[in-house]
């Protein structure tokens, strides 16, 4: 647009020529100010940019995995080691710790007192065992008068019955004198088993009744580990479970510390009824222990391989957790984001067996989920997922 300034008629040549570069300086800035307010109002439209984000498919695989249960373990002995006679604990052969062989001695209760008692009755016996020979010797000398009618029988009868009378007595000190010998064997504690000595309350010279604990022996060269199952599960074990594979029935234990313990265990049996109250079975697992790694009462778990035929599965990394439920983002033909949540059966390492909640057939977003939100229009980059399932192998 030019603005054009018309001269005055009475106006000099010199005027005319100054008005006309005037002229010429005004028309070129309102030239470019024009083309500034073109320009700006065909640029007044906001262009939405779309980022692109990888997305991938489920795929189904055959495949396997593993279920991990709480176990607890136990030594296949373990037994409490108790005082059956009172006395002051005269010596303490052990130490906590020690490996122990069966029928070692390991306590010393004093025993002067029943060795004492067992003094007694064994002289008791003596007498009991004299006065017996004695009628029997009378009921003899009785039995040859009775014969020369020298004395009547009644007087053979009663020889008889005092003779019963002594070996009573004989039969009664017999057993004092053994429950003597008992007692005083109680002041001697030795080992049942072979097995491992815990912890010792109980110190030298202190007194001791019947019932003290003195210690707890475990034989632990192989352990039990229980755990426990639910209905479902147990169904399942039993289906795949046949008589002649033994490889069925075994299992691994996870340590505390997250490593396999390095002998495999067999499930052995189960428990007959499940629990009322938690609807779960317990099982069973023995477990060799040769250099004596696990303890009774430790805790661990036990792992239970598990095929898996045709199932569906999404890499780990295309899921987000909230309140302990897992979604995925889904888009749709049209690149929008929906938020879905998924049932999740089992895991696999990097990937995630899908119950319910997805289709095959469906699109989900790989990465950068955290910068995603519903209702979303992203521009997606497809990445088969076996291509990634390799990726992750290859590293």
């Amino acid at each position: 647009m030019t603005i054009k300034l018309f001269s005055h008629p009475n106006k000099t040549e010199t005027e005319k020529i100054n008005l006309s570069k005037m002229n010429k300086f005004i028309s070129l800035p309102l030239s470019l100010f024009f083309l500034y307010s073109l320009n700006s109002c065909g640029g007044d439209k906001n262009v939405e940019q779309k980022e692109i984000y990888p997305v991938t498919q489920p795929i189904y695989i055959d495949s396997n995995t593993h279920i991990d249960y709480v176990a607890e373990i136990n030594a296949i002995q373990n037994v409490e080691i108790r005082a059956k006679a009172q006395g002051y604990l005269e010596k303490v052969l052990v130490d906590e710790g020690q490996i122990v062989q069966k029928d070692q001695l390991l306590f010393q209760i004093n025993n002067k007192e029943y060795a004492v008692e067992l003094a007694n009755k064994s002289a008791a016996l003596k007498i009991a065992q004299a006065e017996a020979k004695s009628a029997e010797l009378e009921l003899e000398n009785t039995k040859k008068l009775v014969d020369k009618n020298v004395v009547s029988k009644t007087e053979y009868e009663f020889a008889k019955n005092k003779l019963l009378v002594a070996k009573g007595k004989v039969e009664q000190a017999q057993a004092e004198e053994t429950k003597a010998k008992q007692l005083l064997s109680y002041t001697d504690i030795r080992a049942p088993f072979n097995g491992v000595i815990n912890r010792l309350p109980q110190k030298i010279g202190s007194l001791v009744t019947d019932g003290t604990l003195l210690t707890t022996i475990s034989q632990n060269e192989e352990v039990f580990a229980y755990f426990d199952v639910s209905e479902k599960e147990y169904l399942d074990f039993m289906s795949r479970l046949t008589k002649e594979s033994k490889n069925e029935r075994e299992v691994e234990l996870v340590l505390a510390n997250g490593k396999v313990h390095k002998f495999k265990g067999i499930i052995e049996t189960m428990d007959g009824e499940f629990d009322a109250r938690t609807g779960n079975l317990s099982f069973r697992a023995r477990f060799q222990n040769p250099d004596k790694l696990l303890k009774h009462g430790a805790s661990g778990k036990v792992r239970i391989e598990k095929d898996l035929h045709h199932a569906l599965v999404i890499p780990q990394k295309a899921t987000f957790e909230i309140q302990d439920r897992i979604f995925v983002f889904v888009v749709d033909k049209s690149g929008k984001v929906a938020m879905r949540q998924v049932e999740i059966k089992s895991r696999i390492p990097h990937l995630f067996v899908v119950a319910s909640g997805l289709r095959a057939n469906e699109r989900i977003i790989y990465e950068g989920i955290q910068s995603l939100s519903e209702g979303m229009i992203i521009e997606e980059k497809f990445i088969p997922l076996r291509k990634i399932i390799n990726e992750i192998s290859k590293n």
